[in-house]
């Protein structure tokens, strides 16, 4: 069994390779605002200096940021499988998982969302997550079947859910983009993905509960 430090309304992607790959783990709830941010405690610090979730406690060591996490379940324990075996469909997994990741989600954390105002975090959010998904539409085209890559689940698909649910939660207009929501809403229909949505955890605050 293994424990995870984590927020709600953070991006579950590593809560979700746990659930997929069946992996028992207890969840250890770290409220970003409560307190000042629970995750500026040094409790939380010892188990990652850069005071973000989420953290993971397995096998002896403590791992943060979540591509890394998946990477590690996945080399540890390969089944089933979220990297496609194939080198080229690989890296475009990886690519796709970096996009959203990387190249959207750290834009809209809660500290950057601090630094522009409160007023203006949701025309911010929106204007962050758009050119992102503008990009992921076109690359899309090419490498989704019933999924990011092909008909199987991957790394790319993970990090998929909660950025569209983040994107749901701002507002943004999802209309141009039918390839990334008809894919997020056949993973809706898969358990894990289900129990794992940023909706459904424990101390998901009210407003944001499904």
């Amino acid at each position: 069994k293994c424990a995870q430090w984590l927020s709600p309304d953070r991006c579950l992607l590593s809560l979700l390779a746990l659930a997929l790959k069946n992996i028992d783990y207890e969840i250890v709830a770290i409220n970003l605002i409560k307190d000042g941010g629970q995750q500026f405690s040094k409790e939380f610090q010892a188990l990652n200096p850069m005071k973000q979730v989420p953290a993971l406690k397995i096998d002896g060591i403590t791992l943060s940021q979540s591509l890394a996490i998946i990477e590690y379940l996945e080399e540890t324990r390969p089944t089933p499988r979220l990297l496609p075996q194939d080198p080229k469909k690989r890296a475009q997994v990886r690519m796709i998982s970096d996009l959203l990741a990387s190249g959207i989600q750290p834009l809209q954390n809660l500290s950057v969302l601090n630094q522009v105002g409160k007023e203006n975090q949701l025309t911010w959010a929106q204007r962050v997550i758009a050119p992102g998904f503008n990009a992921l539409e076109q690359i899309l085209q090419s490498t989704a079947g019933k999924y990011c890559m092909g008909d199987e689940v991957s790394m790319a698909d993970l990090c998929l859910v909660p950025q569209v649910a983040n994107a749901e939660r701002y507002k943004v207009d999802l209309s141009p983009y039918p390839t990334i929501s008809r894919i997020n809403k056949s993973l809706l229909a898969l358990e894990a993905f289900q129990v794992s949505h940023p909706s459904r955890q424990p101390d998901t605050p009210p407003e944001l509960r499904a």
